[in-house]
């Protein structure tokens, strides 16, 4: 077998390489917001509730005259160690709240009426479509011009243009999240925003080589799911500029040489070679925005068992699953999270249509040779998925496990992810999976697809359910040919436009996830309180309510009084 733990590209891949893009992503350098004495005492001190507060904060002085004014602190105290009194004068003294970055913003392309609405029949969901489409203008965020004048002052990436962000805690642009709120977006006729936010995503993988999990500087070195080729094609599909689609194409092929050169592993099997991708992020450090979880985690380790736990959260971050028991390996706790070693079929059914879509725009702009090359690439993929993570038994794709060279076997709604992406051989492939999905267990609740069957208290495992999952479920069971496919599709469509409808009804609020046992029951689990927005439940339901308006009903029961003061704690949290 081809070593598991060298990255290796084939020929195919080294068509489109060149020198530079086999460096590994620069660090980040920030002695404050990334690593340091600073960010250990502010964070470890616990002097927020989240530890993302910190890190978002805004330098008043120049880094060095900080570093050196808290060196000068630290020294009139024994061991180094300033209490927490005179930690809180010293953020007061030299840095601003968060959100200082941003200045107040208008979408100038957004209007009341979005035509799309018109064809939803339920008087109360469209009336609701219309909130939703309202939460845009709450939701997006310009960049102050200061941030690119003077970045060292700032955790903030500066991004050209305005932005929606998921909300909440989640105050900046996030990458995979803006796939669903594109098509959100351009269905609220708001393609002037669509159009900046990705050329905010182009604007970095110009400058980064890839496009960080989110926008600010301790997010540097880790990606997230590779959606921006998606995020071109709904733009492209809305608008047929060509012009755009052609400026775009370059600055998509340096993403995908960083994936198939930084993220990308060779297997051989049945005599011959694979080569698929995974979440890999070489930094053994606590991350920032969740430092004392990270440190607390790791107490008691050995420092390099240290570092590889630190190496395979961040690698569990930039997956957009943080976290969940999908990544264990040999035990139960987040401490078996072995991100890399698992190469996810998602992601590799996310690779394979994204060179599909590389292939299409190649084809579009004249360029066949190009076209035939990324093709070929997925075709080359998709036997790779079937040699190794298809399982014609049980009717589905799983998980590699490299540390075992097995598949593994526990039920994920990405075990249906190459369905989504169109990436299988023969049709009935399909068809299998639709009825593994059945005979799983995942269909026995009324709220949705759970992200998996396993309750570990992690906020991406059972009873959760996310947006971007369900919307993959249901786009690819409605894409089958078959009647029963389509049935299902719709049922699960229905199921989800119900319990975001009552939770909002309830709340007055959209949430990043919910829980499948309750009407309209916010999710919960995992490092961080539920948050409300949300960007891409907004752009699932408003994608939902336009392919199945016609159809889709309110109707249903009501959630339960014993949910409001939890609830209320945490909206209270998050505004804090």
């Amino acid at each position: 077998m081809i070593s598991l733990l060298q990255i290796r590209c084939f020929s195919f891949a080294a068509l489109f390489l060149s020198a530079d893009s086999l460096l590994p992503p620069p660090p980040c350098d920030s002695g404050i917001y990334c690593s340091g004495s600073i960010l250990h005492q502010v964070q470890t001190a616990k002097l927020f509730d989240d530890d993302k507060y910190f890190v978002d904060m805004k330098l008043k002085l120049a880094p060095d005259v900080v570093l050196s004014a808290f060196q000068n602190l630290s020294n009139e105290f024994p061991n180094g160690t300033v209490p927490p009194t005179e930690l809180r004068e010293f953020l007061a003294s030299n840095f601003d709240k968060p959100g200082t970055e941003f200045e107040p913003w208008t979408p100038l392309d957004w209007h009341e009426k979005p035509k799309f609405l018109n064809g939803v029949e339920d008087e109360k969901l469209r009336i609701w479509g219309e909130k939703i489409h309202q939460l845009w203008k709450d939701l997006g965020r310009k960049i102050n011009g200061s941030v690119g004048d003077h970045p060292e002052l700032y955790s903030q990436i500066y991004a050209p243009h305005p932005v929606v962000v998921p909300g909440g805690r989640f105050r900046e642009l996030y990458y995979w999240d803006s796939y669903w709120v594109i098509n959100g977006l351009l269905l609220s006729e708001m393609t002037n925003t669509t159009r900046g936010m990705i050329w905010n995503f182009l604007y970095l993988v110009d400058r980064y080589g890839f496009v960080p999990n989110g926008g600010r500087v301790y997010y540097e070195r880790r990606s997230q799911p590779p959606f921006l080729p998606l995020m071109v094609e709904s733009y492209y599909e809305a608008t047929k500029d060509e012009e755009f689609l052609r400026e775009a194409l370059p600055v998509l092929e340096k993403e995908y040489q960083f994936w198939m050169t930084r993220r990308s592993v060779a297997i051989a099997a049945n005599g011959s070679a694979h080569v698929l991708n995974r979440y890999h992020v070489e930094v053994g450090l606590p991350r920032p925005e969740s430092y004392t979880d990270d440190l607390e985690l790791a107490e008691g380790l050995a420092d390099e068992l240290k570092e590889q736990l630190w190496m395979e959260l961040k690698a569990g971050a930039e997956s957009g699953w943080d976290f969940s028991s999908r990544w264990y390996v040999n035990g139960d706790s987040l401490r078996e999270t072995r991100t890399s070693q698992i190469l996810p079929s998602d992601l590799n059914a996310l690779m394979c249509r994204n060179e599909r879509t590389l292939a299409s725009f190649h084809r579009l702009l004249g360029d066949a040779d190009s076209a035939a090359r990324y093709q070929q690439a997925a075709a080359r993929r998709s036997a790779g998925l079937e040699a190794l993570l298809w399982d014609a038994d049980k009717g589905a794709w799983f998980d590699y496990d490299l540390l075992t060279s097995s598949r593994r076997s526990e039920f994920y709604p990405s075990n249906l992810a190459p369905v989504w992406a169109r990436c299988y051989s023969e049709p009935e492939m399909g068809e299998k999976a639709m009825r593994y999905l059945k005979e799983s267990g995942a269909l026995d609740f009324p709220n949705g697809v759970p992200t998996s069957l396993k309750a570990s208290g992690q906020q991406w495992d059972f009873p959760n359910a996310w947006p971007p999952l369900q919307h993959m479920l249901i786009e690819g069971l409605s894409k089958l040919p078959s009647a029963e496919a389509q049935e299902l599709a719709f049922s699960l469509a229905q199921r989800w436009i119900r319990t975001n409808w009552l939770a909002y009804d309830k709340y007055q609020a959209m949430f990043e996830k919910y829980d499948v046992n309750g009407d309209g029951k916010p999710g919960g689990g995992g490092e961080y309180e539920v948050q409300l927005g949300f960007g891409w439940t907004n752009g699932v339901a408003l994608q939902l309510l336009d392919q199945y308006g016609a159809t889709l009903t309110s109707r249903g029961g009501s959630v339960g009084s014993d949910l409001l003061l939890p609830l209320l704690a945490a909206v209270a949290l998050t505004l804090r």
